[in-house]
């Protein structure tokens, strides 16, 4: 069972998600915070596997308690989950350690594969967002390599663009009619050609390197 914190200023988000999160047989939401330190406040007794966690709130916002979750509880898992798609707000966010990005008007069914897939290692940008990462060149200090030396195979620009269209390894299993684990195999071949360790690096890396459009 996947235990959540959702932290939202909003109490019918907070109402909402628990609604939808707790439908699902794999997650459970254990707790409710409206700010970012009555959330820290949950943590010592309740420690989620994961915070689904609002930015903009009064008091102490997700930024903030993103980067204090990340010294004192380093193993739990933070999904934004937000409205704003602001450059100030996203940049700060990304480099607050967490480990997805989504918006508000993301599906039910993305967000929770987005919490079981954060869970497996995976890491979830809003494709809406792809192209403003794109344009931090100091984002996470990445090391592209050059174009000139990566050889993608047609299957793996084909993983690459649906990653860059936010298709979870799930999604992409289905869209390609492959196994999961399939799949798991050819990603983790495309990260050690792009020379990344994760799928947003991976996205970041292809949209550097003009291997793949997240226009199409």
């Amino acid at each position: 069972m996947i235990r959540v914190i959702v932290c939202d200023d909003q109490d019918v988000v907070c109402q909402g998600l628990s609604t939808i999160l707790n439908n699902d047989p794999e997650i459970e939401v254990i707790a409710v915070a409206h700010d970012g330190q009555a959330l820290l406040d949950l943590l010592p007794e309740n420690q989620p596997d994961l915070i689904l966690l609002d930015l903009k709130m009064p008091g102490m916002n997700g930024v903030q308690a993103a980067r204090q979750i990340r010294q004192s509880f380093p193993s739990i898992h933070i999904i934004i989950l937000t409205t704003y798609d602001d450059d100030e707000w996203l940049f700060d966010a990304l480099h607050s350690g967490v480990q997805g990005y989504l918006l508000k008007d993301t599906s039910s069914k993305r967000i929770i594969d987005a919490i079981k897939g954060t869970m497996k290692g995976e890491t979830f940008l809003d494709p809406a967002i792809a192209g403003k990462v794109l344009s931090s060149v100091s984002y996470q200090n990445l090391s592209v390599k050059s174009k000139n030396a990566i050889q993608l195979s047609e299957r793996e620009n084909e993983i690459l663009g649906l990653m860059a269209r936010g298709l979870t390894n799930a999604d992409i299993a289905r869209e390609l009619f492959l196994s999961e684990g399939t799949v798991r195999n050819y990603a983790s071949n495309l990260f050690s050609k792009l020379g990344v360790s994760d799928r947003t690096q991976a996205v970041v890396a292809g949209l550097r390197q003009g291997l793949v459009d997240i226009d199409k």
